[in-house]
């Protein structure tokens, strides 16, 4: 089981322990990863300014690993679903498929919708297994109750994506229930984090992370869980912002799920990168039963 590793441009900059944290995983798991230095930006910043240049951008990344047989991974769902969007795009509109071959011929390289594209989540969920998952976990959690955060871009487009229900998702929830904690329901689990307005109106980003939070607190989850790095930033260093300003309440910290089932399976704590995480969570190894 072998994919082409594609981090994006948020995590090496900004969410370094995500990288580190899922290779550490992915390492004990079995699962090989492929690392290309010529991989670009996905391509989303450019998708509402110039199509054919988003377009562009994510065609060489699908073109690299399709030239070499393999398929990507991504641990960022805004990446997957650029990628996954582009893909149906150059598979519906052949003339603009050729535009985009030609360009990139130049460097020597061919999109021919063969590579498929996955989030780190469903890589664990339908390629590893869960039962593999359970048998490589040498600690378990108890009483530890969880909020995971599904986020907007894996889940939606869903007929495009094809990640998992857009309106009663449960793949992310099993994954966490199978580190033994509880993944508990909560009211505002499938809204926006808020980051796409950061930077653009703090306001109303800090306003739906406030009510993401006030939500998390309500349903008693003791952590946030997370899978993307606009949302693990928003929900810890924007959160660690809004409580330096006296604009949150109790910190609900947010750990992303490399992290907790690194934990589970034993990874070096330092190798996880939780002390890189802004808001604390030096409680957590609290909620571990030795694995009989």
């Amino acid at each position: 089981m072998k994919y082409a590793f594609f981090l994006g441009c948020n995590i090496p900059a900004r969410l370094e322990q995500y990288e580190t944290a899922s290779r550490a995983v992915l390492s004990r798991l079995g699962v090989g990863l492929v690392d290309y230095r010529e991989f670009t930006c996905c391509g989303y910043p450019l998708r509402n300014i110039d199509r054919k240049a988003y377009l562009l951008s994510a065609a060489g990344n699908l073109a690299l690993a399709e030239r070499d047989g393999v398929n990507i991974m991504a641990l960022c769902k805004c990446c997957f679903g650029t990628l996954k969007e582009a893909q149906h795009i150059l598979g519906q509109e052949e003339i603009l498929r050729a535009e985009i071959n030609d360009l990139l011929a130049q460097r020597n390289l061919s999109y021919q919708g063969q590579v498929e594209v996955k989030h780190f989540l469903s890589v664990l969920y339908h390629d590893v297994g869960i039962d593999t998952l359970k048998k490589k976990i040498s600690r378990k959690m108890k009483d530890l109750n969880i909020a995971t955060h599904y986020g907007c871009h894996a889940l939606r487009p869903s007929k495009v994506t094809q990640f998992d229900d857009p309106v009663a998702p449960t793949l992310f929830d099993e994954l966490v229930t199978a580190t033994g904690a509880k993944s508990v329901e909560w009211a505002e689990k499938l809204n926006c984090c808020g980051a796409p307005l950061l930077g653009l109106n703090d306001s109303v980003s800090m306003d739906l992370t406030r009510k993401k939070l006030d939500s998390g607190r309500e349903s008693g989850a003791d952590f946030l869980c997370t899978a993307c790095p606009y949302c693990q930033l928003q929900f810890d260093q924007v959160q660690h912002l809004m409580a330096g300003e006296g604009k949150n309440g109790d910190a609900l910290p947010s750990i992303l799920y490399a992290q907790l089932l690194g934990l589970c399976m034993g990874v070096d704590e330092k190798a996880l990168g939780l002390k890189e995480n802004q808001v604390a969570m030096d409680n957590i190894t609290s909620f571990f039963i030795t694995q009989e």
